[in-house]
């Protein structure tokens, strides 16, 4: 069943011209927490030259991903993959030429941004780019994003110091 987003109507143009500047050409994308897929779809028929993995951990978001792969006509977006951020050690790709993340960090638990972070570091050669898109500074939006995510914790570091 598709799930929609209404926020990705209102950011995948702009999302969408960053993309068009950093991601190198006939590359596979790695696509992490693709949650909906309908930035999955949009980006793979707007970049049709690219190659296009969608991923997220839950069940619900990968029958959605299915649900608007099934209606798209290119052949650059694969299949959904289950793939827990937090456990980079089992993710179920070995290569990708960049990765994209998009409306996770800010909600996740810490544990999955660590590990989106080991991850990149496997799998990311030199140079390659991580690509990460989020209401980082929107902190109105935060409480309601943190009850979506069922009580997972935010991505929140450690205090910064000042003067470091």
């Amino acid at each position: 069943m598709k799930q929609h987003a209404p926020a990705t109507l209102r950011n995948r143009e702009p999302i969408a011209a960053v993309l068009a500047r950093e991601l190198p050409a006939g590359a596979r994308i790695l696509e992490i927490a693709s949650g909906t897929g309908e930035h999955a779809v949009f980006f793979a028929q707007a970049f049709p030259q690219l190659a296009w993995q969608p991923t997220d951990p839950s069940e619900e978001a990968l029958a959605s991903i299915a649900a608007y792969r099934a209606d798209y006509a290119g052949n650059n977006l694969a299949a959904p993959l289950r793939l827990d951020a937090s456990a980079p050690e089992r993710w179920p790709v070995d290569k990708a030429d960049a990765i994209m993340c998009i409306n996770m960090v800010h909600i996740s638990p810490w544990a999955a941004t660590v590990g989106l972070f080991e991850g990149a570091g496997r799998l990311l050669g030199e140079g390659a780019p991580l690509i990460l898109y989020g209401p980082y500074l929107e902190r109105a939006f935060e409480p309601r994003l943190r009850r979506q995510s069922q009580g997972s914790q935010p991505a929140v570091g450690p205090p910064a110091r000042r003067g470091a």
